[in-house]
């Protein structure tokens, strides 16, 4: 497993079979929009994913690596704290795309 130099600091860890270790980004506060409206955490929406970045990876991973932004759905996860930080707990097949400079852009990827 590559991992973030975060998590190398404490206690060694091995993600296994097929699962994904991601840090969110940003927070679940309030965001902007694209022309700067503010919306408040509480707003209503429908179902939205949220893009993280990929910290570790199980060796049954095959489509992403450390350091790819991921675009999960939030409702399907298993927070873990490390060393004093937040992480999410995900199983490759919960990943619905993968976003990296390596990635092909004809590409459909094994999940979509």
């Amino acid at each position: 497993m590559t991992a973030d130099p975060d998590i190398e600091h404490g206690l060694p860890i091995r993600l296994l079979h097929d699962r994904v270790l991601v840090r969110l980004e940003g927070n679940d506060g309030e965001r902007r929009s694209s022309v700067g409206i503010v919306i408040p955490a509480t707003a209503s929406m429908g179902r939205r994913l949220s893009w993280a970045i990929a910290v570790g990876v199980g060796p049954h991973v095959r489509s992403i690596v450390a350091g790819d932004r991921v675009l999960f759905d939030p409702d399907d996860r298993s927070e873990v704290e490390l060393h004093g930080r937040e992480y999410v707990l995900l199983r490759e097949r919960d990943v619905h795309a993968v976003a990296a400079q390596r990635v092909e852009p004809d590409a459909t990827g094994l999940y979509l």
